[in-house]
């Protein structure tokens, strides 16, 4: 299987984020849709989602706001993605996502060929769409989590992930710490300093890919 992302971006969004700081995740039910956003322009997005579709509740939790609307928003989207991704197979990873006016939108399918299809058939209707990642998903060798949360879990190399789960399970990020890179190196069976840089280089990887949602 193969996930792609797909960054679209259009003149005419349902939820406007161009030159606004907002992040905003849209997750479809058919009937309603469950709404989060999060940035300093969070009121002013969901202002937009209620003059469209409406409100039913919503409620704030610090800089989160997250609302349940009275409608789908995929009947009144001109950007619906679902039509395109159905027509070829594939699968919509929900949620999608509204920021810096564009939706990032996450495919997954039986085949790259697939992929290229749904990206052709966006661009041939006046869309204009980047491919920001895409991935070969395997379901069977556990080398990490086949649909990670918004597509953020970071590509760590074998030894990387070797060491970090290794200090993690040793105690090494506890307060105290439990254990030392010298024991993690020994345990995975190399120096203790090529230990230290793959774990460094895997923090990093961690940090930067989770440092936007924080």
């Amino acid at each position: 299987m193969y996930e792609a992302t797909f960054r679209v971006g259009d003149t005419e969004q349902p939820i406007p984020t161009a030159g606004r700081e907002v992040r905003v995740d849209l997750w479809c039910n058919d009937h309603c849709d469950l709404v989060r956003a999060v940035g300093d322009d969070a009121d002013a997005a969901l202002a937009d989602v209620a003059a469209t579709v409406g409100v039913a509740d919503r409620v704030r939790d610090g800089g989160e706001h997250v609302a349940v609307t009275e409608e789908c928003l995929a009947a009144r989207r001109s950007d619906n993605v679902e039509r395109y991704v159905g027509r070829h197979g594939c699968l919509l990873l929900p949620p999608l996502r509204y920021a810096d006016g564009e939706r990032v939108s996450r495919v997954l399918a039986l085949s790259g060929d697939a992929l290229g299809r749904v990206y052709r058939d966006l661009v041939d209707d006046g869309h204009e769409v980047a491919v920001e990642s895409k991935r070969g998903v395997d379901a069977v060798t556990g080398e990490g989590p086949l649909l990670d949360p918004g597509g953020v879990v970071p590509q760590l190399t074998a030894r990387q992930r070797e060491v970090l789960l290794t200090a993690v399970e040793g105690g090494y990020y506890d307060l105290p710490r439990e254990t030392t890179t010298a024991a993690v190196a020994e345990s995975v069976g190399v120096e203790r300093r090529t230990a230290e840089d793959h774990l460094r280089r895997a923090e990093r990887k961690v940090v930067e890919a989770f440092a936007g949602y924080l």
